[in-house]
Formats: structure tokens, C-alpha cells, sequence
């Protein structure tokens, strides 16, 4: 046993004496560290006819299932896109809306689709882009007794958004009592605005989006929405995405083309549903060569 370790200490003293080549004549690898993967960009659409089209456009395409929504990945020109088809409606939406922030992490968020117009000087297949949004059915009711009906043109807006303490009486319910708008993404508007030109069957216009769940024929109705929350447009989902969106801290933008417009006898037109979105593609281009 004494033999082997003397053995081994002489072998160990030969090898310590071999010089050691120097870093620059081993072979070796960089390993670079990576670059953040990009974060896509959501397109929100309600009803196949408002999102299919846009997700034609994409390539390497996968479908991913989430409740009511159907969410489809893949790239446009290299870039990874989002197309949310959210189905209709305020619930909907938002329930759509967070998924998808909490699953793909968007950098930015377009809700597009069909609307109907408040505004007489719009026609069908104009388009608003959404300066602001908001939930045009959240009013609360003036105190009438039995027997004494019920008047919507003396509704109250009242804003879900205010404090805890707004639901009973006195000043904190007061303070309830107004209308909330969603701003759209100034960054959003200006690559709209830079492509406007590219849209040919109608004016593209900064509006007010009207989200609720209801579906109103009555031109009365469309006036008073129209004068005192100004809206240009109604539909059933911007609203509600937009408030998602700001919770989270997300750019957004809402962009509505008329497929109706009672106000003025415009009639129905499925097709205006693809042609928005083909305009939503010139600004998401535009939006990513900015970034």
C-alpha cells in the first residue's frame, strides 16, 4: 500500500509539471445569451367573419382553445401575432382578453370588428378608429314608484370602476354617478392615421366606440347614446376589452367599420367584416416596423 502512494505522489509531481496550455490555444465555444422573444401583438375579433380572415394571413399557424375563445398563433411577415376570436359580448371579451394577456403576453392589443352607427354623417363601410371607448349600458335607474314606468332618457351613467363604497346612498354614490372612458394608444392611433390612405372603400375617422349587450333599433336611442356619450359606433366588445387591457397596462386600440347605419338607411353589409381587417394589417405592419 506504501508502494502505490509513493507511486501516486510521483506521478501527480510529473503531471504538475507539464505547463498548461494557455486560453487562447484551447479549443473552445461562445454560448451568446439570447434576446427577449418578441411579444406578439393580439387582434381581437368577435365572430368568425370578424377574425378568420386575419388569421388566413398568418403563417405556421396552431389553434388553441380557451372557454368561449378560440385563440389562433403565428407570425405575419416574422412577427408573432395573436388572433383572438373572442365571441360576442361584454363577458366574453374580458374573459378572452385576460387569457390571452396572461397567456401570451402581448405587447399591444387591437380589438376590430362590426359595428352599427350612431352618427348620421357616417356611412356603411367607414371606419372609427377609438379615440376612447365606453360601456354604453352601465346606468343606473332615477327612483320611480309603481305604476310610474320607466324612462331611459333620464338614465344616470354610473361608472363600475369608482370606489367600494359607491354603492349606497350620499355623496360616495355620487361619485359613481359619471361616465368612464378607455383612451386609445396614441402609438396605435398614429400607425392608423399613417395607413389611412391605404383604406379606399370609406373615410377612416377618430370616434367613440359604444360597447353594450344589447342590440338597439331604436334611432331615439342611438340620438340620446349619441349626444350625451357621443358615441359614433355600437357593438358588443371594445369596452370591455379596453378595461382588461388597462388593468393590465397594455396598449390598446379599438377599430370599428360600420357594417349598419339605421341613423341613415345604411344597409347591411357582411363584406365590411374582411375589409377591416385588411386595414387592421396595414396598421399592425406599420406598428411593427415602428418598434
Amino acid at each position: 500500500m506504501f508502494k502505490l502512494i509513493q507511486r501516486a505522489l510521483v506521478v501527480f509531481a510529473t503531471l504538475s509539471m507539464i505547463p498548461l496550455a494557455s486560453a487562447s490555444e484551447m479549443k473552445s465555444i461562445a454560448v451568446e445569451s439570447h434576446a427577449a422573444p418578441m411579444q406578439p401583438i393580439m387582434i381581437q375579433g368577435p365572430m368568425p367573419i370578424e377574425a378568420e380572415y386575419f388569421a388566413s394571413l398568418l403563417t405556421d399557424v396552431r389553434v388553441e382553445q380557451a372557454g368561449n375563445a378560440k385563440f389562433y398563433l403565428g407570425n405575419l411577415n416574422g412577427y408573432p401575432i395573436v388572433v383572438a376570436q373572442t365571441s360576442k359580448g361584454l363577458e366574453n371579451t374580458a374573459a378572452a382578453t385576460a387569457v390571452g394577456i396572461e397567456r401570451y403576453r402581448p405587447r399591444a392589443i387591437i380589438s376590430q370588428g362590426t359595428s352599427g352607427g350612431h352618427d348620421t354623417s357616417l356611412q356603411v363601410g367607414d371606419i372609427v378608429l377609438g379615440k376612447r371607448s365606453v360601456n354604453s349600458n352601465n346606468f343606473k335607474t332615477p327612483k320611480l314608484a309603481a305604476g310610474e314606468g320607466s324612462d331611459p332618457m333620464n338614465w344616470i351613467p354610473m361608472d363600475i370602476m369608482a370606489s367600494e363604497e359607491s354603492a349606497g346612498e350620499g355623496d360616495a354614490a355620487v361619485d359613481a354617478e359619471k361616465i368612464r372612458y378607455y383612451m386609445g394608444s396614441s402609438e396605435l392611433l398614429a400607425s392608423a392615421h399613417a395607413v389611412k390612405s391605404t383604406y379606399t372603400r370609406g373615410k377612416v375617422v377618430e370616434g367613440t366606440i359604444g360597447s353594450g349587450n344589447f342590440w338597439n333599433n331604436e334611432i331615439d336611442r342611438m340620438t340620446w347614446l349619441h349626444t350625451n356619450l357621443g358615441t359614433s359606433v355600437e357593438e358588443m366588445e371594445t369596452s370591455s376589452a379596453a378595461m382588461v387591457s388597462d388593468a393590465y397596462g397594455i396598449p390598446f386600440l379599438g377599430v370599428r367599420v360600420l357594417s349598419n347605419n339605421l341613423t341613415n338607411n345604411g344597409k347591411y353589409d357582411p363584406s365590411t367584416a374582411a375589409d377591416c381587417q385588411k386595414f387592421v394589417k396595414e396598421i399592425v405592419l406599420h406598428y411593427i416596423s415602428t418598434l
